[in-house]
């Protein structure tokens, strides 16, 4: 999918090259050059790094200046699949709202259709790259004639199932960049203003909140007119809801502080330009702490919310403590080499393998599982990180990492349960990396969770990394959520070396153990995501959201176990969530433990708690999906009283020519699914999982003439000799003229093709 939207983009570049803009026209190298430019010209320098807009080309005839029409030498042929040539982009401002660990992001800007005479129209498609682990909210388009905007709605209550099913636009390249189409002809030299809402995660890291956003415009983005105000506008709010002080630390836009430096704050970036920013947008701020530090934020639920049960949310802090000591662990690494993962995905998980075993500390112990059909491990017992024993991994891996085979989870999941000493001086780890779904993974939560439910030191940890979509990423979170563990995923395959080290790094660097919360046991009902109080690390802050009936005290105390195998013991204050929204803040999280436990359980009370909540909060799930809603720009015609008379009176004619019914397009769900067994068991590569930009003529082509040779095998050479017996003069001379004129028209069209020199 990534190569095919890179080609298009790049051939519709090539075709773009033909539009002519005059003597006045500001010429592109005026702009800085783009990262992407001074890379090595490969196709995947073409995906979009910002929100863009693309002109969808199949007739390369109609690429013109709609302004100043040139001569143009005659294109034949056309575009199969299309091409896509990316809009000039007339303004674009952002505005982003932070709570705790989320980002909330608008962007809204003005595309012109610069590329195409403005006699003849094209479709147009958007593309926005999301940043960490980002849900698209919406998208909202106008043009002077209609408007378009996306709605959520419930795939049980979709009347015509079949086309959401068989809906071929609207999904995701590479797991983070969302595209769609415009199902409006545009002509050439309109305006488009599109407004795109999405979420994403704050990284934390280095005692600090990061924010990275997409906002890199390519040069051929920028208009080619002289005199064209351009600006770009950043609004920041940020709210971190405890009573702790924001301090910014750096951004690569100059932002100003707009109100007081308190726990609610706003920056604003307001700027006149001759280029469009060439950069993303980096945001990060620090929470003012010392040590460890938490609270507890309640919320009422809105009017809409079908659940009318309280809200809050519980969260900790890892602090500024220079010297915070991390448990010593012993880790076992189980690690899926089936043929699946040949070629890229394994020689990525290697190396990040590789920088995880350099990372333990001498006091440390691990093991190395590879798995496949069988199990094959490093050693039989625990070994301790020393740098002698770390060489003879490696060496190891690099032999015995050869994808092959099936895929069987339970054996190594039990094998490294066996392995851990169960002394209490060390806290047992189990990384599970696979690309693949298997038959037994309610059979095997089921027996984990008889080894992980006695929630103590020596009860081992789980953390789970996905690869691809062929994998069942919600079996992978319910075992890292019981097992008290990280999970993390990587749907691009270029990410899963960066991403299973963060992984990695999580969860070897615990600071706090055994967590629990005195204030949720004197309450009278309690839901909590996740349902395990996970550890705390120093490079991940701890959120638990959840709904209660009862009454939160006006503190609550916090209790744990330390590295040293101290108590540790602190209060927190229980205050009002001001101006967040916490069911939009967790609902990303709460969907997915909700899903987890419709699969799980097969409950269809989990399936609609879950669409409900989709609904509510705008976050896609498994069982909602988008629908792109067309509306009318122009003003109605004022009814007649007659009408008026005749609508009342209930008829249906009138009724259908004064009242247009909006038109739905559906688009494709941006569940990520269950898993896929038979690929699996097939051994698909998890790269091939994605659905394809474009139906291609070639399939289109076979397709008919599969059909053909199906009618042809039915029809003998008789049958059609004794047909064309039956037919009269006049019919055999008109098809013996319609022949031969279709004849001498290939003819005109092979010379023409000839004597042009194409």
């Amino acid at each position: 999918m990534a190569a095919e939207f890179s080609k298009a983009v790049a051939l519709g570049l090539k075709l773009s090259k033909r539009i002519y803009y005059g003597k006045d026209a500001m010429p592109v190298v005026s702009a800085p050059p783009c990262v992407e430019e001074m890379k090595a010209e490969e196709e995947e320098n073409y995906l979009p790094t910002a929100v863009m807009a693309y002109a969808e080309i199949t007739e390369p005839s109609v690429v013109d200046n709609p302004d100043v029409p040139s001569y143009q030498p005659y294109v034949h042929g056309r575009c199969e699949p299309p091409v896509l040539i990316p809009l000039h982009m007339h303004g674009v401002s952002m505005e982003v709202d932070c709570y705790l660990d989320t980002a909330f992001v608008t962007v809204s800007g003005a595309w012109r259709v610069h590329c195409v005479a403005a006699s003849k129209s094209c479709y147009c498609r958007i593309a926005v790259p999301i940043g960490e682990q980002g849900s698209v909210l919406g998208v909202e388009v106008e043009s002077p004639l209609k408007s378009y905007h996306t709605k959520l709605t419930s795939l049980a209550d979709t009347e015509d199932e079949e086309k959401v099913s068989s809906s071929k636009d609207g999904f995701l390249i590479k797991g983070h960049i969302y595209t769609l189409k415009i199902p409006q002809v545009v002509e050439g030299g309109t305006v488009l203003s599109i407004k795109v809402s999405w979420t994403q995660k704050l990284l934390y890291q280095d005692e600090q909140f990061s924010l990275n956003l997409p906002f890199t415009f390519p040069s051929y983005t920028i208009p080619m007119i002289k005199n064209l105000d351009k600006k770009e506008k950043i609004l920041v709010n940020v709210n971190s809801g405890g009573g702790t002080e924001i301090l910014c630390q750096s951004t690569n836009h100059p932002l100003k502080r707009v109100g007081p430096e308190a726990v609610k704050t706003r920056f604003c970036y307001e700027k006149d330009i001759s280029y469009w920013s060439t950069n993303d947008f980096i945001f990060s701020y620090s929470i003012s702490s010392s040590g460890i530090v938490g609270g507890i934020l309640l919320q009422s639920p809105s009017l809409q919310d079908h659940d009318q049960r309280e809200m809050f949310c519980f969260y900790l802090y890892p602090g500024k403590r220079k010297n915070n000591e991390v448990f010593r662990k012993e880790v076992v690494f189980l690690v899926d080499i089936s043929a699946s993962m040949q070629g890229k995905p394994l020689e990525s998980v290697k190396r990040a393998l590789l920088v995880a075993l350099l990372k333990l500390s001498p006091g440390d112990a691990f093991n190395i599982v590879a798995f496949n059909g069988s199990s094959l491990s490093f050693s039989p017992s625990l070994e301790p990180a020393t740098n002698e024993m770390i060489k003879r991994a490696s060496e190891w891996i690099e032999n015995n990492f050869i994808a092959e085979g099936g895929t069987n989870i339970a054996a190594p999941l039990n094998q490294a349960i066996s392995m851990f000493s169960k002394r209490g001086k060390s806290l047992p780890l189990i990384f599970l990396v696979t690309d693949g779904a298997v038959e037994d993974e309610k059979d095997i939560f089921d027996s984990m969770r008889d080894h992980l439910m006695k929630g103590c030191l020596t009860t081992p940890r789980i953390c789970t990394f996905g690869i691809g979509s062929y994998c069942n990423h919600y079996f992978l979170q319910m075992l890292a959520q019981m097992g008290r563990g990280y999970y993390d995923a990587a749907f691009d395959i270029d990410t899963v070396s960066m991403r299973m080290e963060r992984l990695v790094g999580y969860a070897t660097s615990i600071i706090l153990a055994d967590i629990s919360l005195d204030a949720l046991s004197d309450l009278d009902s309690l839901e909590i995501y996740p349902s395990h109080l996970p550890d705390l690390s120093s490079g991940c802050p701890l959120f638990i959201s959840g709904r209660y009936h009862g009454n939160f005290p006006e503190s609550a105390k916090v209790y744990g176990t330390l590295a040293d195998a101290t108590d540790f013991q602190i209060n927190v204050k229980v205050q009002d969530a001001k101006d967040i929204p916490l069911d939009k803040v967790f609902a990303r999280s709460q969907i997915n433990a909700l899903t987890a436990k419709a699969w799980y359980s097969g409950s269809k009370e989990f399936e609609e708690k879950t669409t409900k909540l989709s609904l509510l909060t705008g976050v896609p799930c498994e069982y909602t999906s988008f629908t792109l809603i067309e509306t009318g720009r122009g003003k109605a015609n004022p009814k007649s009283k007659t009408e008026q008379e005749l609508q009342k009176a209930g008829d249906t004619k009138v009724r259908n020519l004064s009242f247009k019914e909006p038109k739905i397009t559906y688009l494709r769900s941006l569940g990520i699914g269950f898993g896929n067994r038979a690929a699996t068991a097939e051994n698909v590569p998890p790269d091939e999982a994605e659905p394809k930009l474009y139906e291609t003529s070639e399939k289109i082509f076979k397709a008919a003439t599969d059909f053909c040779g199906r009618m042809a095998d039915n029809v003998c050479c008789m049958c059609f000799i004794q047909c064309c017996n039956r037919l009269n003069d006049q019919c055999a001379i008109a098809l013996t003229q319609l022949c031969t004129a279709l004849a001498c028209f290939e003819c005109m069209s092979l010379c023409c093709e000839v004597c042009s020199g194409d």
